[in-house]
């Protein structure tokens, strides 16, 4: 638990007069001029509120970490320290929420981010996060793993159909490559040597920070975990979210970009971005499909797209394999 605490008072500060400098000293800066301090001057502090799966990095004491991508709404960071790959985002309130975010109280109109370049070093600890002048302070937790509560195969079926028709037409990152969708038909079929030879295809596949391929595995993954623990017959499909997550999350950082092998061992714990989450909602009726699945489609070029095909492929499997099983112990459907 973070603790609350009160934020000190700044104490006045007696400037005391620089000594003169004398000889090489005076004629060395008298050529170069004055040294500027090369350290930012520290800006306020900026509340933050972090996904839950963060707490390993930003609770314990502060760790280096390197800006390996900086956007007016975005900073990626990757952590130094951490075992395996580990990057950890810092987004405006109305950036696209992914589920290792750090979601800062500023909007990107006021341009919190704007002296940020890539590159630059940063510490993450202690409650904090820290990059040149900019300094934000955890306040809250959110979860990114969506909680869907019981769900009917009835309720599943129509938020399927709900969910193609608002994908319909959509721009996908592959189109016309076969192993998207013979991934998405080994799942339903439940054949899982042929679901793990095709995740294993696409992973890292095409480009970008967040490769296609790889938005396709997060949300199929998600999918069948979330949905997979909300139906009364998930069993299939949770087993079979195990396998894939094991098979493409081993050596995903060799493979992948760090950002998209970090998303997918986010997708393989059940957790999800801020709009995926919400689709996975709205098909499980708790909202309308159509909004949800429209601001997931509008997140980057084709990320959007891209994670929302491996949803639809994740919630057909799920009513799929649930559908097999009813029929393998004679229940009805």
């Amino acid at each position: 638990m973070t603790a609350v605490m009160r934020e000190p008072v700044a104490l006045p500060i007696r400037q005391r007069p620089r000594p003169p400098l004398s000889g090489a000293a005076r004629s060395a800066v008298s050529v170069r001029g004055s040294v500027p301090d090369s350290a930012p001057a520290l800006g306020p502090v900026i509340p933050g509120a972090a996904g839950v799966g963060l707490r390993d990095l930003i609770d314990p004491p502060r760790s280096p970490a390197r800006v390996i991508a900086a956007f007016p709404s975005a900073l990626y960071l990757e952590m130094r320290a951490a075992a395996g790959p580990r990057v950890l985002a810092v987004v405006t309130s109305d950036a696209v929420r992914l589920p290792n975010a750090v979601v800062i109280a500023a909007g990107s109109r006021e341009r919190p981010l704007r002296a940020i370049r890539e590159g630059d070093e940063a510490w993450v600890g202690e409650g904090h996060v820290e990059v040149g002048a900019l300094r934000i302070r955890v306040r809250r937790w959110w979860d990114p793993s969506p909680a869907l509560g019981d769900l009917t195969l009835a309720r599943l079926a129509d938020g399927v159909a709900e969910l193609e028709a608002a994908c319909a037409g959509s721009r996908f990152g592959l189109p016309g490559h076969p192993d998207p969708q013979l991934l998405a038909a080994r799942c339903a079929a439940g054949d899982l040597a042929g679901s793990v030879e095709a995740a294993e295809r696409i992973v890292g596949l095409g480009p970008g920070l967040t490769p296609t391929g790889d938005d396709v595995l997060a949300g199929l993954l998600v999918a069948l975990r979330t949905v997979g623990a909300a139906v009364a017959d998930g069993r299939t499909a949770l087993w079979l979210a195990d396998w894939l997550g094991a098979a493409v999350t081993a050596d995903a950082e060799t493979r992948t970009t760090t950002l998209a092998a970090t998303l997918l061992h986010c997708a393989d714990a059940g957790q999800a971005g801020a709009e995926a989450a919400a689709v996975l909602r709205g098909v499980a009726g708790h909202d309308p499909v159509g909004p949800a699945a429209r601001r997931l489609l509008a997140a980057g070029h084709t990320s959007g797209a891209d994670i929302a095909f491996g949803l639809l492929a994740g919630c057909r499997a799920v009513l799929s394999l649930s559908h097999a099983a009813l029929a393998e112990r004679g229940a009805p459907l």
